[in-house]
C-alpha cells in the first residue's frame, strides 16, 4: 500500500504543477494549459484523498486533530470545492486565482510534523467530526470567494478581448457566483461555533472561553455576516463586496495560522500534541 507522507508529496508535487499550468494559461493565454492545470489538479486531489485515507487507517480516527491533518484537510477542501465550482461554472481562469491558496495551505502543512500520536482527552469526542469538518468546508468555500474576488477585483486592468470574455464572466456573474460560494462558507462558519461552543462546553465546562482561536473564529464570521447584510439590505455588491471577501479570507488565514503560530490558548492543544 503506497505510504501516507509520499501519497502527500506526490499530491503537493501535483498542486505545483497545475498553479503553473494555470498561470502559464493566464499569462500566455493558450488554452491548453488550462486543461492541463485541470487534470493535473484532479490528480492532485485524487494522491490527496489516498493520503488522507491511508492517514485514516493508521491513526484509526479521521485525521483532523493537529496542525498537519487539519492543515493537509484544509488544502484538500479548498482542493475539492475549487474543482466542483470550477465544472459547475466552467472557467478556466479560475485556477490562476485559487491554485496558489491550495498551494500556500499545502506547504504549510508539509512544514508541520506528520508524526502520529493518540488523542488528547479533551479531541475525544463525537463533536470534533462535525467542528472540523465542516471548517474545512467552510474555509474552502472562502478560498474560492477570494479567488474570484481577486479576479473581480483585477478584471477591469486586463483590455477587454477574446481570451477576456471567454475565460473570464462578466462583473455581475463574478459577482453572483463570489455570492453563493460566501453564503455556502458562513453556515458552514456557523456550524463550526456553534458545535465548538457544545464541545467546549464538554471538554472545559464553559461553552465559551474567549481563546484567541474563539475570538479570531468570530471576528471572521462578523465580518462575513457584515457582508452579507450590508448586502442584502443596502444592496452593497461589486467591487465593495470583493474588498470584504478579500478581507475575510484574510481574517481566515490569521485565524488558521497567525493564532497558531504567534498566540496561545485552549486550541494549543493541537499544535502542543505536535511537539
Amino acid at each position: 500500500m503506497i505510504k501516507e507522507g509520499n501519497a502527500f508529496f506526490i499530491a503537493l508535487g501535483l498542486y505545483s504543477l497545475a498553479t503553473i499550468a494555470y498561470i502559464v494559461f493566464f499569462m500566455l493565454r493558450k488554452e491548453k494549459y488550462a486543461k492541463y492545470g485541470s487534470l493535473i489538479i484532479k490528480l492532485g486531489i485524487a494522491f490527496h484523498t489516498i493520503a488522507l485515507t491511508v492517514r485514516t487507517v493508521e491513526a484509526s480516527r479521521l485525521p483532523l486533530s493537529n496542525q498537519y491533518e487539519f492543515a493537509t484537510s484544509f488544502a484538500w477542501g479548498i482542493a475539492l470545492c475549487f474543482a466542483a465550482f470550477e465544472k459547475k461554472y466552467n472557467f478556466k481562469a479560475l485556477g490562476t486565482f485559487v491554485t496558489p491558496l491550495i498551494l500556500l495551505i499545502a506547504f504549510y502543512a508539509a512544514l508541520q510534523s506528520r508524526e502520529i500520536r493518540p488523542l488528547m482527552p479533551a479531541l475525544q469526542s463525537r463533536w470534533i467530526i462535525i467542528h472540523v469538518l465542516t471548517a474545512v468546508i467552510s474555509y474552502g468555500a472562502f478560498a474560492v470567494a477570494c479567488g474570484i474576488s481577486l479576479m473581480y477585483l483585477i478584471r477591469d486592468k486586463f483590455k477587454s478581448d477574446n481570451f477576456i470574455s471567454n475565460h473570464i464572466p462578466d462583473f455581475k456573474t463574478l459577482d453572483t457566483i463570489s455570492y453563493r460560494a460566501t453564503a455556502i462558507g458562513f453556515i458552514m462558519l456557523t456550524i463550526v461555533i456553534v458545535s465548538g461552543a457544545i464541545w467546549a462546553e464538554q471538554a472545559w465546562g464553559r461553552y465559551w472561553q474567549w481563546d484567541p482561536k474563539e475570538t479570531w473564529s468570530l471576528i471572521t464570521w462578523i465580518i462575513y455576516s457584515v457582508y452579507l447584510h450590508v448586502r442584502l439590505t443596502r444592496g452593497w455588491k461589486n467591487k465593495k463586496a470583493a474588498v470584504f471577501s478579500v478581507l475575510g479570507f484574510i481574517a481566515i488565514l490569521f485565524t488558521y495560522i497567525g493564532v497558531n503560530t504567534l498566540l496561545t490558548g485552549y486550541h494549543s492543544y493541537a499544535f502542543i500534541s505536535m511537539l
